[in-house]
């Protein structure tokens, strides 16, 4: 039996076999991680320098880039790092904070968005008493709540996960510790140490979605008794992106984790893996500035500012 003591190492699933493939990996992952580098830090810098964008909606945005800059931060540097140097070993203890920032990231994102879509509920379903609500005092306290939930439950499920024996090797079929990978290399017999985790995990992210979906549903309730195309147009610009990111974010995620054994393959893990751990990041930038213009003026200025220091 091999246990958590004896391991030095685990063995990611190589992306490609020959060198020629393994550049082209190298650079596809470089382009996504660049796209998503740049995204997000526009916004967060807009955010953070343009007062017109100190409100709460805003301030949840730069939250969640920072979150998407930490989830892609964390798997995408390392597979490129293993690609360009021919190599597939994360050490152990990379590997435990790789689950650790992973499940730290998702679940405080995950928070996160259940906490944008009652700041947009109390935004379109009560909006005198929008100020009262969401102040500012309000916001800080639920973002760090959201930070502080994914710090718990990540400290609990990384824990759990790596006091369960393996002995099955060292070999992730991912690239990236993912944690129904490592699971396959447990014991048999000590899936039932990860059911109490999995209660919990389940209860939380089931609230959550309850709550987003009740919150969306009143919230398009009300935007469809707007007498205004305008005004309802307003209303769908600011909703729309966010329930876009959700959708992306929750499907991926759940075929991820939930899909039957027999639907598991190489192939399909790492194209679900890619869905919902990379391509997020870069695309949620787009999503939110493409149909929100108080965005895209601040980001317009900065590029202008840009241009015209150089």
């Amino acid at each position: 039996m091999l246990n958590c003591s004896s391991l030095s190492d685990f063995i990611l699933l190589a992306l490609a076999d020959n060198r020629e493939l393994q550049l082209l990996h190298f650079s596809l992952f470089l382009g996504i991680y660049l796209a998503a580098l740049l995204g997000n830090s526009f916004i967060i810098t807009a955010v953070a320098c343009n007062h017109h964008l100190h409100t709460p909606m805003y301030f949840f945005l730069l939250n969640l880039s920072l979150l998407d800059l930490g989830t892609i931060s964390t798997t995408v540097p390392k597979s490129m790092a293993n690609s360009l140097w021919n190599t597939r070993a994360i050490s152990y203890s990379g590997c435990v904070a790789q689950v650790f920032l992973i499940l730290f990231l998702f679940i405080a994102e995950y928070c996160l968005l259940t906490v944008m879509a009652y700041d947009r509920y109390v935004a379109i379903c009560r909006p005198l008493h929008y100020g009262t609500l969401v102040d500012s005092r309000t916001c800080v306290k639920m973002a760090a709540a959201a930070w502080g939930t994914g710090f718990l439950y990540a400290v609990l499920h990384t824990a759990n996960t790596f006091l369960i024996p393996l002995c099955q090797g060292n070999a992730v079929e991912q690239f990236f510790c993912e944690i129904p990978q490592l699971l396959k290399l447990s014991c048999s017999g000590y899936y039932l140490r990860e059911l109490g985790v999995l209660m919990i995990s389940g209860c939380l992210i089931f609230g959550c979605f309850v709550f987003i979906v009740v919150s969306y549903v009143q919230i398009f309730t009300a935007v469809l008794r707007i007498p205004s195309e305008q005004g309802r147009h307003k209303a769908f610009s600011m909703c729309l992106p966010q329930l876009a990111v959700l959708s992306v974010f929750v499907s991926t995620a759940m075929i991820a984790y939930l899909k039957p054994p027999s639907l598991s393959s190489p192939a399909l893990n790492l194209v679900v893996a890619v869905l919902y751990a990379v391509m997020p990041p870069a695309l949620n930038p787009l999503i939110y500035s493409m149909r929100n213009k108080e965005l895209k003026d601040a980001l317009g200025k900065m590029i202008q500012l840009v241009q015209c220091q150089h």
